[in-house]
């Protein structure tokens, strides 16, 4: 092999270079990556770089010869997507354009592998190529329970901007739940640090203990649109930060009120005769930065089993807008 020079491209803009070099050289263990930055052999623009520079559109990077290990784990290809498969995917597009793609996930399927799970989202995705040439790429996560609004990046250079936006604070997420009890006062601002505990598929989020070094701050903005006699609500909830299980725990332990269906955080009282079992927590929209600019604005329906106890507690299932896209 001999040294190649290569253009970064106007999708892989303010790609870190060490995930660019993944991506264009499978082969690269991490070692040797890492060697080879050391000793100056990989160059962007014919200067030494680190790992986590970003790249912008029309450098060229300095790639030296790449001996292939013989006895490197190639990754696994993945499996072809069964065809009705691929067609339940293809239903659940609610938005797409060049760079972004946007998904109402079920309740029930989960967005990336784990124990005991077979079928999840990450491993179907190549179903949802459509004309482009790689496969969309997960730029944030929902629980396997949770229903709604999921973004994909369509591009190396749209995934960057987009977990960028939702590392930080620029993503409004709106999220929808039924709960069991009516919280006092009816709107307001959660603030609640957590913790993770418990080992390998018996984690949990719990309230932090004061002076826990391990505590993330948490915080939730949250107000009733609906309620029926203190006996359940239909809260807004709106996550100003990431923690997992936030909304849940928060709901619980915060507001003392589970969400319906959430025998996790709630037991026993997060149960009501005559509606599903299941968790009543649907993402219902996201208003987050384009890639490409302006501002993208969509939202997703109620999944089956929200729309029957909706029915059922008598609150009315607004209409769904359309995708927008606007400044």
């Amino acid at each position: 092999m001999t040294v190649q020079l290569r253009k970064v491209s106007a999708d892989e803009n303010d790609t870190r270079l060490d995930r660019w070099l993944k991506r264009h050289v499978p082969a690269l263990t991490q070692g040797a990556l890492q060697k080879m930055l050391r000793t100056g052999q990989i160059r962007v623009e014919g200067k030494r770089a680190e790992a986590n520079t970003r790249l912008l559109a029309g450098q060229e990077v300095r790639i030296p010869p790449i001996t292939e290990n013989p006895l490197a784990k190639l990754p696994r290809a993945p499996k072809p997507v069964d065809e009705r498969d691929a067609k339940a995917l293809e239903r659940m597009v609610i938005y797409k354009d060049h760079e972004v793609l946007v998904l109402d996930k079920p309740h029930g399927l989960p967005v990336q592998g784990g124990p005991n799970i077979t079928k999840h989202l990450d491993g179907m995705l190549d179903a949802l190529k459509f004309e482009a040439e790689d496969r969309p790429r997960l730029v944030h996560r929902l629980d396997r329970d949770t229903s709604g609004v999921l973004v994909l990046a369509r591009t190396v250079g749209a995934a960057a901007k987009l977990a960028a936006a939702f590392r930080g604070r620029d993503v409004e997420k709106t999220y929808w739940a039924i709960v069991i009890g009516e919280p006092t006062p009816p709107a307001g601002r959660i603030e609640m640090a957590l913790a993770r505990t418990g080992g390998p598929r018996g984690e949990r989020t719990v309230p932090a203990e004061p002076g826990d070094r391990d505590a993330a701050r948490a915080s939730t903005d949250f107000r009733i649109l609906d309620a029926v006699r203190r006996r359940a609500a239909w809260l807004e909830m709106k996550p100003l930060t990431g923690r997992t299980h936030q909304l849940r725990v928060h709901a619980a332990e915060a507001l003392g009120c589970p969400i319906l269906g959430d025998g996790k955080y709630g037991g026993q009282a997060a149960h009501l005769e005559g509606l599903p079992n299941q968790l009543h927590l649907h993402a219902r929209a996201l208003r987050l930065p384009h890639p490409a600019g302006g501002m993208l604005e969509v939202a997703a329906p109620l999944p089956p089993h929200m729309k029957e106890s909706f029915a059922f507690l008598g609150f009315e299932v607004p209409r769904t807008p359309k995708p927008r896209r606007g400044a």
